[in-house]
């Protein structure tokens, strides 16, 4: 859990002069080489403050190189957490080379659009959402199985080696159908891999058409908003 930093925008006092990124970026490279490599150092919205972005982290850091914060940036005027959004954007991954096929396939209405899960049918919020996808329409949904909750391994086999998949699926996370005993090759240990890859340490975990992770459960207006905003960038 990151630190909690809460920026009001209209009581800084910081410098507005310009950084030396080349600079700035071999200060912290020689005071913090665990950061690893740094892919960029960019203006922030906050005045003297510069975003630090490496492989998978945001962070931020004074003109000098002389602090470096870890931590959620809050535009108060509207209560956006600033950092996290721009995370999203940062590093999203490219949703065309997901392995779609190691997934339970569901086409809602149309499916025209798309939304992956990871997903544990031991997990309270996975089956909330569940739920909320029952309010949803025109969308596909790929469920990677991703078992992390005790118990869970036995009843992702089940499923994904029943003759109708999702229909085994939908029969345990909305009718408590806990799914005959089964045995065949799966794709779990693939996709236990690809969440580590994805640093994807919770379930649910959702991954919108323009490659956004949103960690944990949307309410259906919520994910109706993502799914138009992915499909419109």
């Amino acid at each position: 859990m990151y630190k909690l930093i809460v920026v009001l925008l209209a009581s800084l006092a910081f410098t507005s002069a310009s950084a030396n990124d080349t600079e700035l970026k071999s200060t912290l490279m020689k005071k913090v080489p665990q950061l690893g490599q740094i892919r960029q150092i960019v203006k922030s919205p906050v005045p003297g403050l510069y975003e630090v972005i490496t492989q998978d982290h945001l962070f931020y850091s004074d003109e000098k190189g002389n602090f470096l914060i870890d931590g959620a940036v809050y535009d108060l005027n509207s209560m956006r957490n600033i950092t996290e959004e721009r995370s999203r954007k940062l590093f999203a991954i490219d949703f065309s080379k997901l392995p779609l096929e190691n997934a339970i396939k569901e086409v809602i209405g149309k499916g025209e659009r798309k939304l992956a899960v990871f997903t544990d049918p031991n997990c309270g919020f996975c089956k909330k959402l569940e739920g909320e996808l029952l309010h949803m329409d025109n969308v596909t949904v790929y469920h990677f199985l991703f078992p992390l909750f005790p118990g869970s391994d036995e009843k992702v086999r089940n499923v994904w080696c029943s003759k109708d998949r999702l229909q085994a699926w939908n029969d345990m996370m909305h009718g408590g159908k806990i799914p005959a005993a089964a045995s065949c090759n799966t794709p779990i240990e693939k996709n236990l891999a690809l969440g580590r890859a994805l640093k994807i340490n919770g379930t649910p975990a959702l991954i919108f058409s323009d490659g956004t992770i949103v960690p944990g459960y949307l309410p259906a207006a919520e994910l109706e908003k993502a799914l138009n905003a992915a499909n419109h960038p």
